[in-house]
């Protein structure tokens, strides 16, 4: 065992640790999915709550890295709907959270993801222009949005699905949601120290030590989102969500 800031760790769990660096880290810069997948990982080495506010900090300085490589791209008319809906499922996140059964919030994701992506494939088959433009739509993926972030740390597949609705081009796409993320992440960090007491000092330096695979994990999504055509890249993303909701299933 390796003692790190109070943390006794296996190497098994420092492997385990800095995977989830590199896999948020890709997350922010495009490769969305994979910071879902980052979730039971995480949790199966410091368990439910506490792993959540362990990455809190993980995804906040990942969430600057994509914020200053596509700052540029970002369409802020769709954030500007968003925001006052996520605000208010952070709340209600923050609120529930607390007593919610691991179980049970583990199946309503899977459940919440699934149904996104089949929303998804209805929209892009069926080319139901109005719906994305609606405002219930915006507000329907805000709350819940900002309510699984809150409780999970779990929103990306959910928020990509949205985004993608919007038949964004790649790099706004992935303008847009880095600008999405920062502000709600950010946001969340006071609920994690003063009220959810997931957030101190130990498992801040715990965190710091991860700022080179979050940085690998950044370079890596670069590399392939330049690779990937918009239709294609779509596609991809949809095929990343579809297997992140799986293994909230199997978790």
């Amino acid at each position: 065992m390796i003692s790190l800031f109070s943390f006794e760790l296996s190497v098994a769990d420092l492997v385990i640790f800095f995977l989830v660096a590199i896999l948020i880290g890709m997350s922010k810069t495009g490769i969305h999915g994979t910071g879902t997948m980052a979730v039971p990982l995480l949790a199966s080495v410091f368990g439910g709550q506490l792993s959540s506010g362990i990455m809190l900090p993980i995804i906040c300085m990942a969430d600057i890295m994509g914020v200053l490589y596509y700052h540029r791209h970002a369409e802020w008319k769709y954030l500007r709907k968003l925001f006052p809906w996520a605000i208010l499922g952070t709340i209600l996140g923050t609120i529930v959270g607390k007593s919610m059964p691991d179980d049970v919030f583990r199946m309503i994701m899977a459940v919440i993801i699934i149904l996104s992506v089949i929303i998804m494939i209805w929209l892009e088959r069926g080319r139901k222009e109005d719906v994305p433009d609606s405002p219930w739509f915006a507000g329907l993926a805000g709350t819940t949005g900002g309510f699984t972030s809150m409780v999970g740390n779990l929103a990306g597949s959910l928020m990509a699905v949205y985004f993608l609705s919007m038949r964004l081009p790649k790099n706004v796409f992935i303008g847009t949601t880095a600008w999405f993320f920062m502000v709600m992440n950010w946001s969340k960090v006071p609920f994690h120290v003063f009220s959810w007491h997931t957030i101190t000092w130990n498992t801040l330096l715990l965190d710091v030590i991860t700022l080179p695979a979050i940085a690998l994990g950044a370079y890596i999504g670069i590399v392939l989102v330049k690779y990937l055509k918009d239709k294609t890249y779509r596609w991809f993303i949809m095929g990343v969500t579809v297997l992140a909701a799986v293994l909230m299933l199997l978790r």
